[in-house]
């Protein structure tokens, strides 16, 4: 049996496949509100078959984007204008989830493709960056060290922004823990140099994304699958860790979160990351031994076959594919037919199946 293509149930919510598209920005909101940009964008791989959507890192606060065109769903006009875009992608049989997220000491910079320098000043739009330490990431501008009473503000914003989701008709949430951003920050002693109950020992340091998981699964329905994209090591010999990881993956299960996508990085531009095909999955399938929930793989998987072979060596669950979904929004279609496998296409693109 083809795995890649078999369904999958997490929680209350049946997934038709395992071929996932991973959350990717899109640096095109006006506000935090999506626009047309993105009904045509999601709307592709929702035409073609992905078996769930992952929408981009969407900001829970405004000092939480990456830039000034990050999507945001801090108030209820950028819930409804994500509306349409989930109900297309549902009635082409596609759940969608969304990534919120708070960029964190990575936060107000440019879009990679529009032109200028990194860093977008308070004075053009920009704003001071918030972290768990007042200590810049490389290039990047030197960020407020959050006060207590700020990180109880952003746990609640993490759910508000939940409750929303939710109200746009969103299948499942996914808390952002990974690539340097606000949680990530506070999990890695790299980047974490506090003194209270928030910094220090390992138990301490996981404290905020637990938090955050639990104000978030406190305020979604029961049937609601919960995911956090976590990166698995620093690739630091004294940063985060697998074993870290592996901690972290446990307490979050025992909070209710159903799948725990493994990703690794982002913390410092200097990481000695060894790229390769697939060279993130055994990151994953340490974890997938150690959770009984879900996990996702993800990292330079661009073969169907490579995706079937992962899932059938007990990897994880899913297999979530982020640039070959840009690079081809029919992917899933393409890999399916690699691997001898039918599935339904559109109506009005059946023609050109054979």
């Amino acid at each position: 049996m083809v795995r890649l293509f078999e369904g999958v149930s997490v929680r209350g919510l049946d997934v038709p496949s395992r071929l996932w598209v991973s959350p990717m920005c899109q640096y095109s909101a006006v506000e935090g509100v999506v626009q047309y940009w993105h009904q045509v964008h999601y709307g592709a791989w929702a035409i073609h078959k992905a078996g769930l959507i992952i929408a981009e890192a969407t900001a829970v606060v405004p000092e939480g984007r990456i830039t000034p065109t990050d999507s945001g769903l801090w108030n209820d006009e950028q819930a409804s204008a994500w509306k349409p875009i989930v109900e297309f992608s549902h009635v082409h049989g596609v759940p969608m989830a969304i990534q919120l997220a708070h960029a964190g000491r990575k936060a107000s910079t440019r879009a990679p493709f529009i032109p200028g320098s990194v860093v977008v000043e308070p004075g053009e739009g920009g704003w001071t960056p918030e972290a768990p330490s007042a200590e810049a990431y490389e290039g990047l501008a030197e960020p407020a060290e959050l006060s207590l009473s700020r990180i109880a503000e952003i746990v609640v914003a993490f759910a508000e922004s939940a409750k929303r989701a939710v109200s746009a008709g969103f299948d499942a949430i996914e808390i952002h823990a990974a690539h340097g951003y606000l949680l990530h920050e506070f999990l890695s002693p790299l980047s974490n140099h506090r003194t209270d109950h928030y910094g220090g020992s390992l138990e301490n340091r996981m404290r905020f994304t637990l938090e955050v998981v639990e104000s978030v699964r406190a305020v979604i329905p029961e049937s609601m699958p919960l995911f956090v994209r976590i990166s698995a090591t620093d690739w630091f010999e004294d940063g985060w860790s697998l074993e870290d990881s592996i901690a972290l993956s446990v307490a979050m299960e025992a909070l209710g979160v159903d799948l725990i996508d493994v990703s690794s990085g982002g913390l410092a531009k200097s990481q000695p990351i060894k790229l390769g095909p697939g060279y993130q999955m055994g990151f994953a399938k340490a974890i997938s031994q150690a959770v009984g929930c879900r996990v996702g793989t993800v990292g330079l998987i661009t073969e169907a076959q490579q995706a079937e072979d992962a899932l059938q060596d007990g990897v994880g669950d899913v297999v979530l594919m982020g640039r070959q979904f840009l690079r081809e929004p029919s992917y899933a279609l393409r890999a399916a037919r690699e691997l001898g496998v039918d599935v339904h296409w559109p109506g009005q693109y059946e023609r050109a199946k054979l």
